[in-house]
């Protein structure tokens, strides 16, 4: 009998292993870096991570079910206790010596009469009844052009590492998302001068309230109807915050909560002590002149691109759907039998968590299809038909990021409403 094959061994990955081997279930498990960790390794190669990365969610709300990070960790953990928490469970549930490391996946071909083809770089084929892509989806940067003519220097931030690299420079970050908010605080600390350009308005929610972490605070409070909840919280942070336009920042142009949360104390802190300065949108360049679309110029050596990542799975892009967004039901299963994916969910919830829900249900659907077969077939049906509503009331923005975006509560709601239908035993 043809096994499961998993391909990537980041904490998506490691969810789709554990769940299938606590049900019995062989697999094969292949990942293209020297060791697990996924993007969390600053050492893999196209690694997006960066020296004074950390968690975005506290380590209490965060990690893996039944698996939760060391009490000793601080509230927002550094990406290197991250990566030393994802290896941990990874030996923990024995993960670690069935992974095939250092391998490359090229191709993921369907078979005739069902199944797949999996090919490494190497030249060696499997076949499998199942494909589980884990491969992670901050590995294809997303590098606009920038307008006119500048003669400086042009990165992504999947280059950046280390603070130490504005030493002597003057820096303009283009992006306000969380990478881009660290990013460019490293910046104001380290370089001649540090800039931050903003397209629209951003919330911008303290890593802490009132002592606690926010989605600590947030969980601990009462459930409030959404349009109620984004009237209160946002009257709540113009009372911490106070008026953020003043800083040079756009007024956000949406409710709270309608994009992806930017949990962020430093920048505003480096923004009212002068040491970064927010700017709109590029408007052209000229040499090392940069003019945006207020008028005002700046002089800079360097622009950071903190212009975001698309989805693109390579060896697998049509059995997967959009580069930017995987078209899969409830962000895990392809239309196409037999193809799974997990980590590629965009949401305001604890991602460890989602992965490891979305794992349990992969593995008992790959189980029903030889233990109930009457239940496989049903929930296939699901999975081509079903379209449910998961975003909690939120009218998340129009933009690239958003798409097939998900707010948290509402799709854990489902999966326990699903996994109970189906009889599944989902944490």
């Amino acid at each position: 009998m043809r096994d499961t094959c998993i391909i990537g061994a980041g904490p998506a990955g490691l969810a789709a292993a554990r769940a299938l081997k606590e049900r019995g279930l062989p697999y094969t498990h292949i990942e293209r870096n020297a060791g697990v960790g996924g993007l969390w390794d600053i050492d893999a190669p196209g690694s997006p991570m960066y020296e004074s990365a950390h968690f975005i969610s506290s380590k209490t709300m965060s990690g893996f079910t039944g698996f939760p990070m060391p009490d000793d960790y601080p509230d927002y953990p550094s990406h290197k206790q991250i990566l030393a928490y994802i290896r941990s469970f990874a030996d923990h549930y024995g993960l670690a010596d069935a992974i095939e490391l250092s391998t490359e996946v090229t191709s993921v071909e369907p078979l005739e009469g069902g199944g797949y083809r999996v090919t490494r770089a190497n030249g060696k084929a499997s076949e499998h009844e199942n494909v589980i892509v884990a491969s992670g989806v901050q590995w294809h940067p997303n590098i606009p052009a920038v307008p006119g003519n500048f003669a400086g220097e042009v990165r992504h931030t999947v280059t950046f590492r280390d603070p130490a690299e504005f030493k002597g420079k003057r820096v303009l970050v283009v992006g306000a998302g969380n990478s881009g908010c660290d990013i460019a605080c490293d910046a104001g600390r380290n370089a001649d001068a540090a800039y931050i350009s903003v397209r629209r308005g951003y919330w911008f929610i303290p890593k802490h309230v009132f002592g606690k972490p926010a989605d600590v605070f947030a969980d601990e409070g009462p459930t409030l109807p959404m349009w109620l909840e984004q009237f209160a919280f946002g009257k709540m942070l113009r009372i911490l915050n106070g008026d953020v336009t003043r800083l040079g920042l756009p007024k956000p142009d949406h409710k709270l909560f309608e994009t992806h949360p930017i949990l962020n104390t430093q920048l505003l802190h480096y923004l009212q002590h002068g040491d970064v300065i927010a700017k709109p949108a590029i408007a052209t360049t000229e040499g090392n002149t940069v003019t945006f679309t207020d008028g005002t110029s700046v002089e800079v050596d360097l622009i950071m691109l903190a212009t975001g990542y698309v989805h693109k799975v390579p060896f697998a892009q049509s059995l997967m759907g959009s580069e930017q967004h995987p078209l899969m039901y409830l962000t895990a299963f392809s239309r196409n039998s037999g193809v799974y994916g997990i980590g590629f969910v965009e949401t305001n919830g604890a991602a460890y968590v989602l992965m490891s829900q979305l794992s349990a249900m992969v593995a008992s659907h790959i189980a029903d299809k030889a233990a109930r077969p009457e239940k496989w077939a049903e929930f296939e049906h699901r999975i081509a038909n079903d379209q449910p509503d998961l975003t909690h009331g939120i009218k998340f923005v129009d933009s690239p990021r958003h798409q097939g975006y998900v707010d948290g509560v509402s799709i854990t709601k489902y999966i326990k409403k699903t996994a109970k239908h189906m009889a599944w035993d989902v944490p």
